[in-house]
């Protein structure tokens, strides 16, 4: 029997299971998916006859097999690319439903023309040669029912779009975690691959129910390791790709990680906003019977209480831990993370401090060795210490080896000594860019920082301008002080910072903590929660008698109420900070007693939007300059009495908006009649821009970005004569710009990316005679007006394939237009 014959039937099979969950999970290629299910449950029982028959077809039957084997193999591949497909990029959808049909049509064809027919004829002649084939037959049928009706089961109810979105955000998890990690894989053969093969030998044991752990010091390569594994082909493989990746921190969301490990083994996560009500609630650890193959991935554990609340004992389902602590009572088998030894550590630190595998010849060997030794093998320390002395004359590594060999060695017991020793690195940063990586200390653990706020914070504390801040952001990247996360569109002078975000090890932001904390409480410069609580510090309310002199005050707690803050003196502060996670939250009365604040950064870290209470305080806030509001609700912003006159950048990050922006609420031009930049992003319920927008004469930026339900921008939008960037990108309910929009006379940048009903540009688009850049990538268009042969000003166009001859056919304008590459990024959903 031909080996086609086999994998027809494999691949019919695996096509079938895709499909049933692209029908079950309301995808836009639901109607062609059924369709095509339809035509491959009618294939099926022909091909498993051929398959079981165990007779070679003739040379002109099995051609066609071999044509349906390809067919069917399209359809997988295309079935796969729809079930990867995430639901705000409408372009794409639409294209890959017109796809589905042709390959619905082009199975049909198979079914209704003579294939049917020939094969059948052979079947029949073989099936009936011997009664008990026949009844095997028809065992193989019955199982393959059987297997129909489990898959229906499993795929979970409800039919909600929530799931495919879910996977998505794993996949793109993943990819970002990985494609970054050990330094682009650079050294994975340093120590890393006999971990590899331990923790594979744990994973794979076949005990029904298995926690094993990945232990060691912070810093010592335990979260890479954990990448690896789950990068792994032979690991994806026997899981199936069902794999989870979570990080927990000292500071976690229990009820949203168990909700989200309660979705992924059960398949419930397709229900999208599934209440924590549905996930079981115990003390200890849930019992229960799936059976299907999965991992999941619990990074960066710091108690057992927490630990126990996120283990789900079910069938066929691994939980992989990676702790700087040991849980005997927990862990079936544990790992511990060996540190470099030798060449292996030699080789990390010269990649780092050299560009190279090895020590060069220039360099002085010994003295290179010595440092090597003093880091004792630790990764972290190798990365960090050797970019720091990268490019560094002779006597800064001399006096780094002697301040080096003054600390004890590296082990669980003396952690703190490895701040210590750590510290060399930022010893040889110049004043202003140490001050800036203490700064970073300001967030929270294993979160990304949108880079739009650390540019806030350092412009308004340090007094740079946004180039230097972001130079300042890159020598800290290129130290290994922290790691930049980057959308791919960023990059040009027209990027958002917010397309960008900063992550940083969780060792690193200790010790930005650290030397950052020195000084008594109330004379630091910082003053900072390292960890979330239910409460202010302690040490806070028994100081609150005295000012506290903090340029810098960051806050993270849970729900705060009028009553759980206490009166504090701030008279230097100038940055408040406060992290939250939350349904409702008191903005502090002690905000009254920052007279010389400038910027506020608001986050809410919950899975809901929080309603903010207290929002009067804004007030009394004269000097504000810079106010970042995310995961809020918005309802209250007509308690804004007192205009904010200096306030130049307002961020509404994933807001309910609540028409609190309507002109009968609010007067934004009134409120904030100096505002600069205004950014709103993933605002979901903003339908319409309000009118008052318009008359925001010094607005020089505007962003409304995946606000997916706006339809409408204001008729006068074209009255902000200052206005030089303009981003509509990702609002696909957006039909139509304003012919106003052709009076932006000072406007340089227009992105209208992925407004996948956008059909066409304003007629007059040629008076914005200084328009230099549009970004129109996944936008639908059918013909540019003939004026835009007048923007004389225009250099650059991205855009589609599809698109890109209309802007190459334009006379009398010297254009570079870029195809641009598909880009997927569901970032902001990491913390929802």
């Amino acid at each position: 029997m031909v080996v086609a014959d086999l994998f027809v039937g494999e691949i019919a099979t695996e096509l079938l299971k895709t499909l049933f969950t692209i029908s079950r999970k309301s995808y836009p290629c639901k109607s062609s998916a059924e369709s095509l299910m339809a035509s491959v449950n009618e294939l099926l029982p022909i091909i498993e006859e051929i398959k079981y028959s165990g007779v070679e077809l003739p040379f002109n039957r099995q051609f066609q097999l071999d044509a349906l084997s390809r067919t069917l193999n399209e359809g997988l591949e295309l079935s796969r690319k729809v079930s990867a497909s995430n639901r705000w990029n409408v372009y794409k959808n639409l294209q890959l439903s017109r796809k589905m049909e042709k390959m619905q049509k082009k199975i049909s064809t198979f079914i209704n023309g003579p294939l049917q027919a020939h094969i059948l004829a052979d079947v029949h002649h073989m099936r009936f040669e011997t009664t008990e084939r026949f009844d095997k037959m028809e065992w193989s049928a019955k199982r393959l029912e059987e297997r129909i009706g489990n898959l229906k089961i499993g795929l979970g109810g409800g039919g909600g779009a929530g799931g495919w979105v879910e996977e998505a955000v794993k996949r793109v998890e993943e990819e970002r975690n990985w494609d970054g990690s050990f330094e682009h894989n650079f050294n994975l053969g340093l120590g890393i691959e006999e971990g590899k093969r331990k923790v594979k030998e744990m994973v794979f044991e076949k005990e029904i129910f298995n926690v094993v752990g990945i232990c060691g010091i912070g810093g010592s390569g335990k979260t890479t390791l954990a990448n690896e594994i789950c990068r792994d082909d032979q690991v994806r493989r026997h899981f199936e790709n069902r794999i989870l990746f979570l990080t927990v921190s000292q500071s976690p969301n229990l009820e949203q990680l168990r909700a989200k490990i309660f979705g992924f083994i059960t398949g419930a996560d397709g229900m999208g906003g599934m209440g924590n009500d549905l996930v079981p609630n115990r003390d200890f650890q849930f019992e229960w019977r799936v059976g299907a193959r999965t991992l999941i991935v619990l990074d960066d554990v710091w108690s057992l209480k927490v630990l126990e609340q996120l283990i789900f004992k079910v069938a066929g389902c691994k939980t992989l831990v990676v702790s700087r602590f040991k849980f005997p009572t927990v862990f079936k088998a544990t790992y511990n993370v060996e540190l470099l030894r030798g060449d292996e550590a030699i080789s990390l630190f010269c990649h780092s401090a050299f560009g190279k595998t090895s020590i060069p010849p220039a360099a002085d060997s010994d003295l290179v060795k010595q440092i090597v030794d003093e880091c004792k093998g630790l990764p972290l320390a190798l990365k960090v210490i050797g970019a720091s002395l990268r490019d560094q004359p002779e006597i800064c590594w001399a006096s780094a080896k002697k301040r080096l060999s003054r600390g004890e060695p590296i082990c669980e017991s003396h952690e703190s000594k490895l701040l210590d020793r750590m510290a060399i690195s930022t010893q040889f940063l110049s004043k202003k860019v140490r001050e800036c990586f203490f700064d970073l200390g300001s967030f929270p653990e294993d979160k990304k920082i949108p880079l739009d706020v650390l540019i806030n914070v350092w412009v308004e504390i340090h007094d740079l301008d946004d180039e230097e801040a972001f130079a300042i952001l890159v020598e800290l990247s290129d130290k290994n002080l922290l790691t930049l996360v980057r959308d791919a569109r960023a990059g040009d002078k027209y990027s958002s910072f917010y397309e960008i975000g900063v992550m940083q090890h969780d060792v690193l932001r200790d010790l930005a903590i650290h030397l950052s904390s020195r000084e008594d409480v109330n004379e630091c410069k910082r003053l900072l929660m390292p960890r979330r609580e239910e409460q202010l510090p302690r040490e806070w309310e028994r100081n609150a008698d005295r000012p506290f002199n903090a340029q810098i005050v960051s806050i993270h707690t849970g729900e705060m109420k009028e009553m759980d803050w206490f009166r504090m003196d701030f008279p230097k502060a100038e940055v408040l900070v406060l992290n939250f996670s939350a349904n409702e939250f008191f903005l502090p009365p002690f905000i009254d007693d920052m007279p010389r604040l400038r910027a506020l950064v608001v986050i809410n870290y919950s899975a809901s939007n929080a309603t903010i209470g207290n929002l009067s305080v804004f007030s009394n806030l004269a000097n504000l300059k810079s106010l970042w509001l995310e995961k809020v609700s918005l309802s209250q912003l007509s308690e804004f009495t007192i205009p904010l006159k200096k306030i130049r950048k307002m961020s509404l990050i994933l807001c309910k908006i609540h028409n609190s922006l309507e002109e009968s609420v609010i007067d934004l031009s009134q409120k904030f009649p100096c505002l600069s930049e205004l950014t709103i992003d993933h605002c979901e319920d903003l339908i319409q821009l309000p009118s008052s927008i318009s008359r925001m004469q010094s607005l020089k930026s505007l962003s409304i970005t995946n606000c997916h339900n706006l339809e409408k921008l204001p008729p006068y939008l074209g009255n902000l004569k200052s206005l030089q960037i303009l981003r509509l990108s990702a609002c696909p309910s957006l039909k139509m710009l304003p012919p106003c929009t052709s009076d932006l006379a000072s406007l340089k940048f227009l992105d209208i990316s992925q407004c996948v009903n956008l059909k066409a540009l304003p007629e007059e688009i040629g008076k914005l005679s200084r328009l230099e850049k549009i970004d129109m990538r996944e936008c639908l268009l059918v013909k540019l007006p003939y004026s835009a042969e007048s923007l004389k000003s225009l250099r650059a166009v991205i855009c589609d394939e599809d698109v890109s001859w209309l802007w190459k056919d334009l006379k009398n304008v010297n254009l570079d237009v870029q195809v641009a590459e598909k880009c997927f990024n569901l970032d902001w959903l990491d913390d929802c």
